[in-house]
């Protein structure tokens, strides 16, 4: 009897350090992860230097304007658009100098995440070549507005859609100079 209550005993006390080393095992983890977080730098996007909210929106304005314009290549008034003369004649209209081409206008176009993307802001595409070769003005709700190509006119289209969700390789924004 005496065996069995020290043999009882013992796992009593053994299962209870050993609840003891865990709390404080994890208790240890859980102060160095909060400590580790403290000690090191915390991770933050760097967004642009953002156009004027008003600025963004006489954009979109312009932009929203020639919905129904023909595309026509090298195009960049509203007798016809492509994909980049459109998006140089809204900024231009607004009295933002951007560059003429979709790869000029990647190089000059700060990065924005996906998640900061704002009504104004560029979206570009690599559609049919291994380069972006396609660019649209973001207007808001997954929303953009672009000079498809030939035979189309200027129109909205949908991050939604698949076609566009999948060949959207950046996005941008132009600051106000």
């Amino acid at each position: 009897m005496w065996y069995q209550w020290e043999k009882t005993e013992h796992n009593r006390r053994s299962a209870m350090h050993a609840t003891t080393r865990i709390f404080s095992i994890g208790f240890v983890l859980l102060t160095a992860g909060l400590l580790g977080g403290c000690g090191s730098a915390p991770v933050r996007e760097v967004t642009a230097p953002r156009i004027s909210t008003g600025a963004a929106y006489r954009v979109v304005q312009i932009a929203r304007h020639q919905v129904g314009a023909p595309y026509r290549y090298g195009g960049d008034t509203p007798r016809g658009f492509d994909c980049s003369g459109l998006v140089y004649y809204a900024y231009h209209r607004a009295g933002i100098d951007v560059p003429r081409t979709t790869r000029q206008q990647l190089r000059y176009a700060r990065p924005v995440s996906m998640s900061r993307l704002k009504p104004g802001d560029v979206l570009f595409f690599r559609v049919s070549r291994r380069k972006p070769s396609h660019v649209g003005i973001y207007i808001g709700h997954d929303r953009f507005i672009h000079a498809p190509s030939s035979g189309k006119r200027v129109s909205y289209a949908s991050l939604d859609n698949p076609y566009w969700s999948e060949r959207v390789v950046a996005a941008g924004r132009f600051q106000h100079q």
